[in-house]
């Protein structure tokens, strides 16, 4: 197909979009592929668009051509369909989330219950820092499509001041509740990002706040989540999640759980290779 014939395509919303040759070249830059690599997935990919296409084929396809001839590429790639697989129930996303915190020199804790003026609440992620102290909540959604919207910042804000309100009444707290965090895989819709900036909340969502949002700390950190790895089955990523490996780099140092698993020697050196490669960032 002709780069310059404009190609409809079907995002997993159902909305209708003109399919970007741009933003495809700068999804698979970002992976760290070679400009000829990229340019020659790019051609694959032209010659195959059809009207109608949706974003899931183009992807598929893409992602297929990468990891025949880099794995680690391909699970770079993957990235956002890795976060939804930390799902269904949403708790491997917040322990997911609360090991970045931990990278960033925070002392964390998950599903803790604080009590609030009128009534206890329990928050996703608590993290302190020296006299810093948060509270996250995760908004998880095991399917595209799904955007958080006002209503959403509207509920924790109210939670985060019934326990701020508590917090400074005490002073035995020897940190400052400074702020209250909502933090989602997909993104916010407009009105959700105007309200929480209104009233001090911090958002992190997929692509927000702009080059630093969720996609952009993992990358720049390589704090990819175990589900990237192209090489570990769906059981084997499982198991990892429920012994609370849930960073790649944390694999790294407990790989005895792959002999648990009964993964073969040739195997194990293959994925803890990809694995490095993820994590050398």
């Amino acid at each position: 197909m002709n780069n310059n014939q404009t190609v409809d395509i079907i995002k997993s919303s159902g909305e209708k979009v003109k399919f970007s040759y741009e933003k495809l070249r700068n999804s698979l830059k970002r992976t760290g592929a070679e400009n000829d690599l990229v340019t020659q997935i790019i051609g694959t990919v032209k010659d195959e668009l059809y009207q109608g296409i949706s974003t899931k084929e183009i992807y598929n396809r893409a992602f297929a051509l990468l990891k025949k001839k880099k794995s680690y590429l391909a699970s770079k790639y993957k990235l956002k369909k890795a976060i939804y697989e930390l799902g269904p129930t949403g708790f491997p996303f917040e322990r997911f989330i609360g090991a970045i915190l931990k990278y960033s020199g925070y002392s964390i804790e998950v599903g803790k219950i604080l009590q609030g003026k009128c009534v206890k609440h329990e928050v996703d992620v608590f993290a302190q820092k020296n006299s810093e102290t948060i509270v996250v909540e995760c908004k998880f959604h095991s399917q595209q499509g799904f955007n958080c919207n006002v209503k959403v910042p509207l509920y924790i804000n109210s939670r985060f001041q019934d326990i701020k309100e508590k917090w400074g009444a005490d002073s035995n707290k020897k940190s400052t509740l400074s702020a209250g965090w909502v933090v989602t895989n997909t993104r916010f819709t407009e009105g959700a990002i105007i309200y929480g900036n209104c009233v001090g909340l911090y958002l992190l969502s997929w692509d927000y706040p702009i080059e630093n949002g969720l996609k952009d700390r993992i990358d720049r950190l390589g704090l990819y989540p175990i589900t990237v790895s192209t090489l570990l089955t769906n059981r084997e990523k499982q198991f990892l999640l429920s012994r609370d490996v849930v960073l790649c780099s944390e694999l790294i140092g407990d790989s005895f759980y792959l002999d648990h698993l009964g993964v073969s020697e040739i195997r194990k050196e293959k994925i803890l290779n990809e694995i490095k490669q993820l994590c050398k960032n």
